[in-house]
């Protein structure tokens, strides 16, 4: 069986943890960014082609297999649609998209050129995460009651000095960016969402980004749950907590750490998680970390989808639901 021929356009931080599990799994035939030293600098690392600009990418790589788009959050739908009308698969960064509208292009153009359209979701992959969700599964929990999600990071003013982040029309808010993967996981664990009361704020990044850096909702779920969301990326110094706790009929367990890496608590009748894997460690970026790097997982689904015939880790609507729920709770605090 042939290697899958894999490109990446958006060639920043992430782009190049994209190249390098894309070279493992299959051949890393191209990447593409606008801007050219990092497009160069990638390829001339990894011995592939490089292309500044979409078109000359699709159209100089035309038996490539899968696009990632490893671009700014507000052009997700534009790279992607473009890709999928070249025939190509596209795994698409989280978030998929800031505005459901666009998600809802991007899965009407997979399905259009019957192609497959996968968003990375890779705090799913974490052990405990994981183990969770196997809980609820096999009901060991009993019904879900309630569930509280803590997002709490810092993001110092050096982070968004020269970049895209911190801008509405290409990062979306804090939610999309910092914790969309945490807002993924209320969903694939709980549910859909269908009424949400909410306060957001910017109190300490004021002139540095264009929406907030805190806030508070309250979710009711589909099912009868009620949730609550914190987070703030005011933390002093360093990341300080990602966790999320779930109380059911039959237990409540917490996952936490810094990015839902390690089980804090448990208590279920019956019942005890026992020999967890370790997991991967968080992704680095300097001056700061961000969440767990399980992209390895990330790409072995896609080879196992594209060559095997698997199941796709987290499909478009999926993926859509997070920009849903972000949106529902931007639009409860009178954000629009």
């Amino acid at each position: 069986m042939s290697l899958l021929k894999i490109g990446i356009v958006g060639c920043g931080r992430i782009g190049n943890r994209h190249a390098e599990h894309a070279a493992n799994v299959g051949e890393l035939v191209g990447v593409c960014d606008i801007d050219a030293p990092k497009a160069d600098d990638i390829a001339a690392k990894m011995n592939c082609n490089s292309y500044h600009s979409m078109e000359e990418f699709l159209a100089g790589e035309g038996e490539m297999d899968v696009v990632a788009v490893c671009t700014p959050n507000g052009l997700h739908p534009e790279h992607t649609i473009l890709a999928l009308k070249a025939g190509k698969h596209v795994l698409c960064e989280k978030p998929m998209a800031i505005k459901v509208s666009d998600c809802i292009r991007m899965i009407t153009a997979a399905e259009a050129n019957n192609r497959r359209l996968f968003i990375v979701k890779q705090n799913r992959y974490n052990p405990p995460i994981v183990a969770l969700r196997e809980l609820i599964d096999q009901g060991k929990l009993g019904r879900i009651c309630s569930v509280q999600l803590n997002c709490f990071w810092n993001r110092n003013p050096e982070y968004f000095e020269n970049t895209w982040k911190g801008t509405l029309d290409l990062d979306g808010g804090t939610l999309f960016t910092q914790f969309s993967h945490f807002i993924d996981l209320l969903y694939w664990l709980v549910g859909d969402v269908k009424d949400v009361h909410a306060y957001v704020d910017n109190v300490a990044h004021k002139g540095l980004i264009e929406f907030e850096d805190q806030g508070v909702a309250v979710l009711n779920f589909e099912n009868g749950a009620i949730g609550t969301v914190n987070f703030s990326i005011n933390a002093c110094k360093k990341n300080m907590e990602g966790s999320l706790t779930l109380f059911g009929e039959k237990g409540t367990v917490k996952v936490g750490g810094q990015y839902l890496n390690e089980l804090e608590y448990q208590m279920i009748e019956d019942y005890e998680v026992e020999d967890l894997p370790k997991g991967n460690p968080p992704n680095f970026y300097g001056n700061y970390v961000g969440s767990m790097s399980n992209h390895d997982k990330v790409y072995e689904n896609l080879v196992d989808v594209l060559q095997s015939g698997g199941s796709i880790g987290t499909i478009g609507i999926e993926g859509m639901k997070t920009v849903e729920i972000i949106e529902a709770i931007y639009r409860a605090a009178g954000r629009g």
